[in-house]
């Protein structure tokens, strides 16, 4: 039986299997064991049950490949709306145990379980077998977890043994786990650096963590030696709590189908996703220096521009304002797009706004008083109940057409107490077929 002195800090990792397919099927049980796929309103496989994976079928794979491959597939619309609902209570689930959670993703997150052995009544490890238990039974679908002495440590755990794995390392098996972990497979190390390792000799994560702290500083950059050091069952990496706040910055992006030609439709998407950057914003009373957007062709090819403004700013007009001007430099005329995006950059807080001459901060918070009542009609009717002109034929439109628009059942079936734009935090519970 293990002590606590095996884990000096106790970090658990929560990881979904699958977790938009599985969603999927824990709302439809009539789909378990079949081969089933989320992404049908882009085209392209977004997610994939093991039985789908198990046929070949991989992230990004096109439909019409996919349904070649294993004809009988269950190709779904995504259903984020619902995705996030089950991810609100995994987090939920996890929190009867310790307060200290950080949201990862939608499908992941870390737990410090360190000092709630007295609370909860119980070791590291029956914390870890309850949590895992009550995710499995009462979300419908199954996590892999990993328990070990910091974050990058947990996550090999939760890697181990997938799917449904549970996985402990305590500080004085480390070496064992290590030795058996490509230095590719580490949270934090990319194909580049495990190449440039793997020229230097080292292959395996126990290889990067044996040797000396000198060598690392000399090869490689802080974030590297952070990792060895907690390769070596050091905490180095607290845990994120609390919703962030911090963005250095925040992007929107959204792919339409078909693709168009239409130059206002182009721009309506685009400034869509404008408006859906400066909400977020405008949440985390942000403001963005310096703006990028891009239309995507139905080849996949980019076409972009950077933009600085003449002040720091959360309102779409005045960012749309600066990209109308630059919008003929990137639009052919005849070339098809199929997606637009926006990413503001150069974030800063509000009360680190400089005052400028012309006193131009004067009149853009006056606007923002404007938007204040807007964002309150939102949080009280639903996303979008006032927009722009501009973002008209994108907000009335589908983004997906044909047979990419078939909709989610939880957008298809309106609760009680629910609008289009308005809606209740509990997932759509389908009739079995």
């Amino acid at each position: 039986m293990l002590t606590h002195h095996s884990f000096p800090r106790a970090i658990l990792h929560v990881d979904g299997d699958c977790f938009f397919a599985s969603c999927e099927i824990a709302k439809n049980p009539a789909l378990r064991g079949r081969a089933v796929v989320t992404g049908k309103e882009r085209g392209i496989a977004s997610s994939m049950s093991y039985e789908a994976k198990a046929r070949g079928v991989t992230r990004a794979m096109k439909l019409s490949e996919i349904k070649r491959l294993c004809p009988d597939v269950i190709i779904l619309p995504s259903d984020y709306e619902t995705y996030s609902l089950y991810s609100k209570r995994m987090y939920e689930i996890v929190r009867r145990y310790t307060p200290d959670i950080e949201e990862y993703s939608i499908d992941e997150c870390f737990a410090d379980l360190t000092g709630m052995r007295r609370p909860n009544k119980m070791s590291y490890e029956q914390m870890a077998i309850k949590i895992k238990h009550e995710l499995d039974t009462e979300l419908g679908m199954t996590f892999s977890i990993g328990l070990s002495v910091n974050k990058v440590t947990a996550k090999i755990g939760s890697k181990w043994r997938k799917p449904s794995g549970l996985t402990i390392i305590p500080g004085h098996d480390l070496h064992l786990y290590l030795n058996r972990t490509l230095i590719g497979k580490i949270w934090g190390i990319g194909p580049q650096t495990s190449s440039y390792l793997n020229k230097l000799g080292v292959i395996t994560a126990l290889d990067f963590a044996t040797k000396d702290p000198d060598w690392v500083k000399d090869k490689l950059s802080k974030p590297f030696q952070e990792i060895h050091q907690e390769l070596n069952g050091r905490f180095v990496y607290p845990l994120v709590l609390g919703e962030k706040n911090d963005y250095a910055s925040i992007s929107k992006t959204r792919t339409f189908t078909p693709p168009s030609k239409d130059k206002s439709l182009v721009f309506s998407q685009l400034s869509k996703n404008i408006e859906n950057a400066c909400i977020k914003l405008r949440r985390h009373n942000l403001f963005a220096k310096e703006v990028a957007i891009f239309i995507k062709t139905q080849e996949f090819r980019y076409q972009a521009l950077e933009l600085k403004l003449s002040q720091a700013i959360s309102i779409p007009q005045e960012i749309l304002e600066a990209v109308r001007e630059k919008f003929d430099s990137i639009f052919k005329v005849g070339t098809l797009y199929r997606a637009t995006g926006v990413v503001l950059m150069n974030l800063i807080h509000s009360d680190t706004r400089t005052i400028d001459l012309f006193n131009r901060y004067e009149l853009i918070d006056k606007v923002k008083k404007i938007y204040e009542a807007v964002d309150s009609l939102s949080a009280r009717y639903g996303k979008h109940t006032i927009f722009l002109g501009s973002s008209f034929k994108a907000m009335n439109e589908p983004a997906h057409k044909n047979d990419r628009g078939d909709s989610s059942e939880r957008r298809k079936n309106i609760l009680k107490g629910e609008s289009a734009r308005k809606r209740l935090g509990i997932p759509y519970l389908g009739e079995t077929h």
